[in-house]
């Protein structure tokens, strides 16, 4: 449990960190890929302690100011779905798969009462949305990347995963 819980650690501080620095504008969306990125590596490294992860991480980056409130629904929804279907599984695949309906569908349907209770415009959904479907997709796409490279030359299983 400790090494679980050491590991969470690093990846909430690396994600807290580097979500500061990483956003890809495409278009109106400001694409920030990793929190989904983080999201599955957390899976894969430390079980269910993922959805800890997300939900200390956003916590931070909403105190910290590069964080909003919608983060909360996009990144535990995503790294519950992602944790699920990587156990059911172990399939690296299935993780990034659930953390992109998790976050991207799910999630992002999750923001809409979240925009009514801010009193925030209804047409926000639009724009956040895809924003949520986008940084996942990239999110995802790279740790699936990262894992099947560390599956490959053997690394994971150094880590009794």
């Amino acid at each position: 449990m400790t090494r679980k819980m050491t590991i969470t650690s690093v990846l909430v501080a690396l994600n807290v960190v580097l979500s500061m620095f990483i956003i890809i504008p495409i278009g109106p969306i400001r694409a920030a890929p990793v929190q989904h990125l983080i999201n599955v590596l957390s899976v894969v490294f430390t079980g269910p302690w993922a959805i800890v992860q997300a939900f200390l991480s956003s916590t931070i980056r909403i105190m910290m100011g590069t964080g909003s409130p919608f983060a909360y629904p996009g990144s535990m929804i995503g790294a519950l779905l992602a944790f699920i279907l990587y156990r059911r599984f172990r399939k690296i695949g299935l993780s990034a798969v659930g953390e992109v309906i998790g976050t991207g569908i799910i999630g992002s349907l999750t923001t809409f009462p979240l925009i009514m209770v801010l009193g925030l415009d209804r047409d926000f959904f639009w724009v956040l949305a895809p924003a949520f479907l986008v940084s996942t997709m990239i999110g995802s796409a790279v740790s699936w990347f990262l894992l099947r490279q560390l599956e490959e030359k053997g690394i994971l299983k150094q880590f009794n995963i």
